[in-house]
């Protein structure tokens, strides 16, 4: 047996200041051919577990592309159009094959392209035939199409966000495909629009035990999958919103059933599955009255991972003019403080002025005198759980140290994952009373058991979590919370 395997990917933010290019893809992660890094990135993992097996059972892999840019605005047409044809063109060469695996994410919009996804499964698919098995692994916060279920097979997202469940889909989808071709299953998928749109963590409840439920239905009464796709909600397209999707074994009128009724579950529980947002001020009064810290304040609308530029000063001035300073923040985007300080070396002392780069949703630049205190060419943080552990790269980084304050400043933007983000530049987090992270909810497997609390900042930023504030143009309006329903 043959499989065929490639990536594709990025989230797509059509209100972010960035556009996606060859060099958003190159400075963040591209490989060919499976030349991937031991531990692999996160965008790499399902193609390296994928291998590993197909190995187990003698089968043989041709790899091709696998390619992701950090999450940002619309990718340029010739971009997207070069990568997919260079997939389609490796996939040519090698048919046949018995299946096809992709690891994509739901929510890459190009110029022209709506759908990146849908549009190149729909070429794979021309060029396979209708027999070969078709399977996708995407993110949760995927824009889940009709055309992607009618041009795939199979399509399985991730369970979890933070999203540490990357390797466990790959092996479910992986499974499901083997079982397709052994002729022991007929994948047939159900899709369902719970008109609404929102940001469900599922390390809270009601979610955690909503998805620990549907994780217990797979395997039982002919189902083979689900998959809750929370949507992406900084994507203006129309197919913007959460949806279900339910994949049984040959039984078509069960699962579209079993996904209305999923579906209005979910929908039910749109108010309590909201995070708590708290303005600066409500952030700060949470400080003060802390008997101890670390407090964990996740700045989550300058998140590079939602394609925010990562470089905001709201939240960190407001606690400085607060007389707050025993500080923590990662990671700050600053390629030019980031550069300064790798010339200046460990130990110079300089004025430099530090974040507030890119616009209106950054904030003004802080002007410090800080202390170098370790330099790191080629940075790297950790992200998901042992033995599935991936690096995320940050580029060259510096800790900055202005009384108090402590600051990550790197030249490759990324949201925070992990403590090691501090603790790889010499930075212990669980000494600082307050711990800024530039993230929406990714850093929480890593910093929830040192936090003693946690607190999500809807501070200004390019993510706004008001969905009734963003200016949509082609996204629908007829959808909770634009629109209550019943």
């Amino acid at each position: 047996m043959k499989f065929f395997t490639a990536g594709l990917a990025t989230e797509t933010n059509t209100f972010s200041p960035f556009v996606t290019g060859f060099r958003t893809f190159e400075t963040t992660y591209v490989r060919r051919g499976g030349a991937h890094d031991d531990p692999p990135s996160l965008f790499a993992a399902p193609l390296v577990r994928w291998r590993a097996l197909a190995a187990e059972r003698g089968w043989t892999v041709a790899e091709s592309l696998c390619a992701f840019a950090q999450p940002a605005g619309v990718t340029l047409r010739r971009v997207y159009e070069a990568y997919r044809d260079e997939i389609l063109a490796d996939l040519r060469a090698a048919m046949p094959v018995d299946a096809v695996l992709l690891n994509l994410h739901g929510a890459m919009i190009a110029d022209g392209y709506d759908d990146c996804e849908g549009d190149l499964l729909t070429h794979v698919r021309a060029l396979v035939g209708p027999d070969t098995p078709v399977g996708a692994e995407l993110d949760l916060h995927c824009h889940l199409t009709a055309t992607m279920v009618e041009q795939a097979d199979v399509l399985v997202t991730y369970k979890e966000y933070p999203h540490v469940d990357a390797v466990e889909r790959a092996e479910d989808l992986f499974a499901i495909i083997a079982a397709m071709m052994d002729d022991q299953v007929r994948p047939r998928m159900a899709l369902y629009d719970c008109g609404m749109i929102g940001v469900y963590h599922t390390s809270q409840q009601p979610m955690r035990d909503f998805v620990d439920e549907i994780a217990a239905m797979e395997g039982e009464n002919g189902v083979l999958s689900i998959s809750i796709a929370h949507g992406f909600p900084w994507g203006d397209v129309p197919d913007m919103g959460s949806r279900v999707l339910v994949v049984t074994d040959d039984r078509p009128a069960e699962g579209e059933t079993l996904a209305a009724e999923l579906g209005r579950r979910f929908y039910a529980m749109r108010h309590e599955t909201q995070p708590a947002y708290k303005s600066i001020e409500q952030a700060l009064e949470i400080v003060r009255a802390a008997d101890e810290g670390p407090v964990v304040l996740a700045d989550v609308a300058d998140n590079a991972g939602g394609g925010a530029p990562n470089d905001s000063t709201f939240l960190l001035r407001a606690l400085l003019d607060a007389g707050m300073d025993d500080v923590g923040l990662a990671c700050l985007w600053d390629p030019v403080a980031a550069a300064l300080a790798l010339e200046a070396g460990e130990g110079a002392s300089l004025e430099m002025r530090i974040g507030g780069k890119m616009g209106p949703t950054s904030g003004d630049p802080l002007d410090l005198r800080v202390t170098v205190t370790k330099t790191v060419p080629d940075a790297w943080q950790s992200f998901g759980q042992p033995p599935n552990l991936t690096r995320m790269g940050m580029g060259d980084a510096a800790a900055l140290r202005a009384g108090e304050l402590e600051i990550v400043v790197n030249s490759t933007r990324t949201q925070t994952f992990n403590q090691d983000a501090f603790t790889n530049l010499g930075i212990d987090p669980t000494a600082k009373r307050v711990l800024i992270v530039k993230s929406m909810q990714h850093f929480y497997a890593s910093f929830a058991p040192i936090a003693a609390q946690i607190v999500y900042v809807a501070a200004p930023g390019a993510l706004v979590p008001d969905f009734t504030a963003i200016p949509y143009r082609r996204a629908r309006q007829d959808i909770w919370p634009m629109r209550e329903g019943e």
